[in-house]
């Protein structure tokens, strides 16, 4: 890891999660280098009208109070089906999951929230082995906190 950039205004925000104890829990784990992966839904970047992570791209990770906690740079972007998730990615989201199968499990409580149903704009949105995934590798490029 890198010193701290302390220019990093130019740059957008990666959230992870909502704020609150999940997002504690995955900002820790990004910034103890535990979480090196994260998954999002091609439909979010739609939504949002947002391109897809690039290779080489940084971003400033914050926490729940929307500090400025680290910078991390994208190593890696796939798109697959949810069925094709890999055992890797899974562990590498640093969140415990011991397969896939809990992995999916646990994203699919998150996807299925009230919360992110709100985001997405659809009430009743589910995701299937279709539903396409985002699966993003980072690494911390600068560690911001004091």
């Amino acid at each position: 890891m890198t010193t701290p950039e302390r220019n990093h205004d130019d740059l957008p925000k990666a959230e992870f999660a909502f704020p609150g104890p999940l997002r504690d829990r995955l900002v820790a784990a990004i910034l103890d280098g535990s979480k090196t992966s994260t998954t999002g839904l091609v439909i979010e970047y739609e939504r949002e009208g947002e391109p897809l992570p690039e290779v080489g791209s940084r971003s400033v990770v914050v926490d729940s109070d929307d500090r400025p906690v680290g910078i991390i740079e994208v190593t890696g972007v796939r798109v697959v089906a949810l069925s094709e998730v890999d055992l890797a990615h899974a562990l590498d989201e640093g969140e415990g999951y011991a397969d896939v199968a809990a992995w999916r499990a646990g994203h699919e409580r998150f996807w299925h929230s009230a919360g992110m149903r709100e985001v997405l704009g659809d009430p009743g949105f589910t995701v299937d082995d279709s539903t396409l995934a985002v699966l993003e590798r980072f690494r911390v490029v600068a560690d911001l906190r004091d």
